[in-house]
């Protein structure tokens, strides 16, 4: 008896619900009668009770208990719900395909339904009978609607274009939605960048990210000034609270210490932006890499020959300096089965073919040989300084040759050990891979580099510990990963292969990264 006690009384841990049903007073009993919880009904999950008594909140295991009262849930015509809000960018088209791809795979028909031009609800059925399993509800707005839906209740889920912001964390905390910084409460659902753009007649062929600051903040305004005509310079934005907008102020404008200028275009949707700047001679806009148009992109450049240019594969390596992550934030709730499973779907390899069909840039790992890297290898060569340059450049080269890169890359937060958001959805993507044997008897290699700034041998020195630092943290997070079957080493070659100028604060970032190269 006390072993039976003891054993359903474990089962009552404290969790977050994602949703409530109706406040009522329900009985909860164990199979064989020995042990009954009699309180309030605060939320049914289709597997879990949670349930206000006189010891407190408690969440039950439904397998192991009846449930009697008049409150009490059907466990077998269970609906999951889930309310999901924010980015436009990422609930038009790429949600909506994942979940309609979601459905395909698990037997389900997914209908969608339409109240307004922001609210739309998938009903999931199940194929054969009909029955109706899920419903998930949409509002696509924008990244600040999102987290407001969220901290008001009225979403489980946050799309966002952007970083959660300290106040948001905050807020959310005090409401009691748990850190939303933890590794946890986001997920990478795909990559997307901030590309510049103009009209295909403009003859300027590239801009530096100072120059994009300087007309930004309307201390650059004749297009002469970048080799163009003698024409003002016209911005084009999206809308203020846009998480593509908000974080394109976030990363050029604020390091370079600048307030955005008044006499912005702006735009309510992406396909609009382009549209506009296609049609505008003299503008320039921020535009989605998923939505550039008829625009044509300018190359990010520096003042020491460094070209970066806004492809796929170099958004995917965050090589490229305005990727921009997007986001699922998820509070500290316990989600619906069919949420979780809809979660589990979206960083699965069916899945990434379904995030590039819908033109966003998917987290699939890619193996890249030295050979496809020419301009990287080009600017090494550019840079190498004297025989030590020299050496250490032979050094890299005859290491690296054997090998393939994986569009896996890591890199820190500004002035910071941390890893950025994408960094750190990075270490799970991999640790996963690891628990999954992808790279049973092969060889990785976590290379570090950093940026020119400082000695030579400290800054070998540095990149040789972050390369370690990461391969730690992938180890860490590789709980069931069989170690006897790994080869996991570190090395570094500092300064020897820049991705950009160190003359700015984004290109010193951009350097400072750890690649995985694998054999």
């Amino acid at each position: 008896m006390h072993k039976r006690r003891a054993a359903i009384i474990a089962a009552l841990f404290c969790l977050i619900w994602a949703g409530s049903v109706g406040a009522q007073d329900v009985a909860l009993r164990s199979r064989d009668g020995a042990i009954e919880l009699v309180g309030t009904l605060l939320g049914f999950d289709g597997e879990f009770y949670r349930l206000q008594t006189q010891y407190g909140e408690l969440t039950v295991d439904g397998s192991g208990v009846t449930c009697d009262g008049p409150g009490c849930p059907s466990l077998t015509d269970y609906v999951a719900e889930l309310s999901v809000s924010g980015s436009a960018t990422a609930g038009s088209v790429l949600m909506p395909a994942l979940i309609e791809g979601f459905a395909r795979r698990n037997g389900l028909t997914a209908e969608r339904a339409a109240t307004d031009p922001t609210h739309f609800t998938y009903a999931l059925m199940q194929t054969d009978t009909g029955r109706l399993v899920g419903r998930f509800g949409f509002r696509v707005t924008n990244t600040d609607e999102g987290f407001a839906d969220l901290l008001a209740d009225e979403a489980d889920i946050v799309m966002a274009l952007r970083e959660i912001r300290p106040a948001e964390v905050r807020l959310a905390r005090d409401a009691g939605l748990g850190n939303l910084l933890e590794a946890n409460r986001s997920r990478v659902l795909a990559l997307d960048a901030m590309v510049p753009v103009v009209a295909g007649a403009n003859p300027v062929q590239s801009i530096s990210l100072p120059q994009l600051a300087r007309i930004a903040a309307g201390k650059l305004t004749n297009w002469r000034e970048l080799g163009g005509p003698d024409a003002p310079v016209i911005l084009h934005l999206r809308d203020p609270r846009s998480g593509l907008a908000q974080g394109f102020e976030d990363r050029v404008l604020r390091p370079a210490r600048f307030s955005l200028r008044e006499d912005v275009v702006r735009h309510a949707s992406n396909a609009a932006l382009s549209e506009a700047v296609a049609r505008d001679p003299f503008g320039i806009g921020i535009a989605s890499f998923s939505e550039l148009g008829n625009t044509r992109p300018l190359v990010l450049s520096g003042d020491c020959g460094f070209a970066l240019r806004g492809t796929r594969r170099n958004v995917k390596t965050e090589d490229y300096p305005l990727t921009a992550p997007m986001f699922l934030y998820l509070p500290a709730r316990r989600l619906p089965a069919l949420a979780r499973e809809f979660l589990t779907y979206v960083r699965s390899a069916p899945a990434q073919i379904v995030i590039r069909r819908a033109g966003f840039v998917d987290q699939a790992v890619e193996e890249v040989p030295l050979d496809l890297q020419g301009d990287r290898i080009a600017n090494a060569i550019s840079v190498a300084e004297g025989a030590e340059g020299l050496h250490e450049l032979q050094r890299m080269i005859s290491t690296l040759a054997p090998m393939r890169r994986l569009t896996t890359s890591f890199r820190f937060e500004t002035g910071s050990a941390r890893l950025d958001a994408q960094s750190r959805s990075n270490v799970l993507q991999l640790a996963q891979a690891l628990e999954d044997g992808d790279y049973d008897a092969r060889h990785l290699v976590f290379v570090g580099f950093s940026d020119g700034d400082g000695p030579a041998a400290t800054n070998l020195s540095i990149a040789a510990r972050r390369a370690e630092t990461v391969r730690n943290a992938v180890l860490l997070a590789a709980e069931t990963a069989d170690t006897a079957r790994l080869d996991l080493r570190t090395e570094a070659f500092g300064e020897a292969m820049p991705m950009a100028c160190d003359e700015t604060d984004w290109g010193r970032q951009v350097n400072r990264r750890v690649e995985v190269w694998v054999r």
